[in-house]
């Protein structure tokens, strides 16, 4: 039996949730709505800069779980590659900066690129990396996304493989993120979590229209779509995972409502169907 959420201590929103705010509103929305935690996109940083911007979460008593996205390791050219991986060395150190302790990391793909060539791309970018995400104490979160972003978004695009990178990498910097959302339709998921144990670094919430209108963003709110939200989080905790309960939602219906009636809606549905 799994036992449903009584409160909000585990909540979690992504900024990219409620897109629409800037950090400051966004901030001060979460807070009037006592969600707990946040989990910051860069391009919410840009307006603020990191400095600032971690001075604004520390004031606000936030928690922050992570900083959302570094990545998109495989490129066509040996400078575009050093270019990614020199991006994902400033991801690293705007994370340290605002006091997030993990960088997901959305691997990446190349259009006609074999995707094994993506793969050791891939490895070979987070093993660039790890020494930056050691020497600052900033995790990194392998995250497999739906098959359908194959072409130009993640050459990797199940757990097993995502566990496949991890075990390759053996770092205790390197672990998985779980996206209810990308991986809910994969047989081998219980396994795979199962094999995850304690290298899942993150959980993510969200669900899978029907039918799907957009296939970037029309992500639904928790139990309007057809995933198994609960089921998998009980898979999670069984692995040993007691992390936050992320919300992250692409949705141009919902940045286009009123944010705060949104958030109000997020909590309701994050009790009742995670």
């Amino acid at each position: 039996m799994i036992t449903p959420l009584t409160d909000y201590s585990r909540l979690c929103i992504h900024t990219m949730t409620t897109k629409p705010w800037s950090l400051a509103e966004t901030i001060a929305g979460f807070t009037e709505a006592g969600v707990p935690s946040i989990t910051v996109w860069r391009q919410h940083l840009e307006t603020y800069g990191p400095e600032k911007a971690g001075q604004m979460l520390r004031d606000s008593g936030l928690r922050v779980v992570s900083l959302c996205r570094g990545g998109f390791f495989p490129a066509e050219t040996a400078d575009s590659r050093q270019t990614a991986i020199d991006d994902n060395r400033r991801a690293i150190a705007e994370a340290a900066t605002i006091g997030a302790p993990l960088v997901v990391l959305v691997p990446g793909a190349v259009p006609g690129m074999p995707l094994d060539t993506a793969k050791g791309q891939i490895l070979d970018g987070i093993a660039a990396i790890l020494p930056d995400a050691e020497a600052a104490g900033v995790r990194l979160a392998i995250e497999p996304l739906h098959p359908m972003y194959a072409d130009s978004r993640s050459a990797i695009v199940t757990l097993a493989q995502a566990n496949d990178a991890v075990s390759a990498l053996a770092s205790p910097w390197v672990g998985v993120a779980v996206d209810v959302y990308h991986l809910w339709w994969d047989s081998a998921l219980e396994d795979e979590i199962r094999r995850a144990e304690n290298t899942i670094f993150a959980f993510h919430v969200c669900d899978w229209r029907t039918p799907t209108r957009d296939l970037l963003n029309d992500r639904g709110l928790m139990g309007e779509g057809c995933i198994d939200i609960r089921g998998i989080r009980g898979m999670v905790e069984q692995s040993g995972f007691t992390g936050a309960i992320e919300v992250e939602i692409f949705s141009n219906t919902y940045w286009a409502e009123d944010q705060t009636a949104y958030v109000e809606r997020i909590k309701v549905a994050y009790q009742a169907h995670c």
